[in-house]
């Protein structure tokens, strides 16, 4: 992507994060491996693990990351299945009952939407596209282009810093496989495509996923709505009691294309 101006504002993404994620990459000297396998001293035997992300799960998208996956098909683990979507927020095992650090419960939904209400503004303008990596996983790169971004993320997240560095705005192609050296992959990366999906944000996913899955497939639980400022459940079931597991529903796109051709 061509370098942007100054942000739009004091809450957009800036650009030299994936000069950062890129430098962090070269410097790694390896990639990460991930392994396939059920991570129970992780979830504990919780079922779903729930997040905010904008669902980017387009045709124009998808073709990007089908695209990026075949060209770096020998270096990443296989049967990676998730939809195509930006994180915004972690948000912990759903739950009716919280009581780990990390369960998410009906309180702490409330209180994520009275900010989302306050905060989360208007629908917003953001490009796909530009192929890079984290040292784990390859991705598309993802622009702030009116700050939308930023604003959402703030809301949720509030000032906090991030350990693993500035958070950097991302649409996940899969997963590494194996320690890799990353100069020769950067190479790889620099030749993939980087063509530009162009696209307008009007809702805002929370979503979920098979937390014993690396790399499932998401489902929806609820939506909220940056233009009319409105939460809508997709399912009454979002938060189980403790020993239950649900079938959750189908991902359903939020996102609408605001450019009939990919640039």
């Amino acid at each position: 992507m061509p370098p942007r101006a100054e942000p739009v504002s004091s809450f957009a993404i800036p650009d030299s994060v994936f000069d950062l994620a890129r430098a962090h990459f070269a410097a790694a000297g390896r990639t990460l491996r991930n392994v396939r396998r059920d991570f129970h001293e992780w979830h504990l035997g919780r079922p779903h693990y729930a997040l905010w992300a904008i669902d980017v799960d387009l045709p124009e998208v998808r073709r990007l990351t089908e695209q990026a996956a075949v060209l770096l098909d020998d270096v990443l683990l296989d049967n990676y299945r998730r939809q195509p979507h930006i994180t915004l927020a972690l948000c912990g095992f759903p739950t009716l009952q919280p009581t780990r650090p990390d369960d998410f419960g009906p309180a702490g939904l409330e209180r994520q939407l009275d900010t989302l209400q306050r905060f989360a503004g208007a629908p917003f303008r953001m490009e796909i596209g530009g192929l890079a990596s984290f040292t784990s996983a390859p991705f598309l790169s993802v622009r702030d282009v009116d700050g939308g971004l930023g604003r959402l993320r703030h809301a949720l997240c509030g000032p906090r810093s991030d350990p693993g560095g500035p958070y950097t705005p991302h649409v996940t192609v899969g997963l590494y496989d194996g320690e890799w050296p990353t100069a020769p992959l950067l190479e790889r990366l620099d030749a993939g495509t980087q063509k530009v999906v162009h696209c307008t944000v009007t809702k805002l996913s929370l979503m979920c996923y098979a937390a014993s899955d690396i790399g499932g497939p998401l489902s929806t639980l609820g939506q909220f709505d940056l233009a009319e400022g409105r939460w809508e459940d997709l399912d009454s079931r979002i938060f189980p009691a403790p020993e239950a597991s649900q079938t959750l529903p189908n991902f359903a796109a939020t996102l609408k294309n605001t450019d009939q051709s990919v640039t």
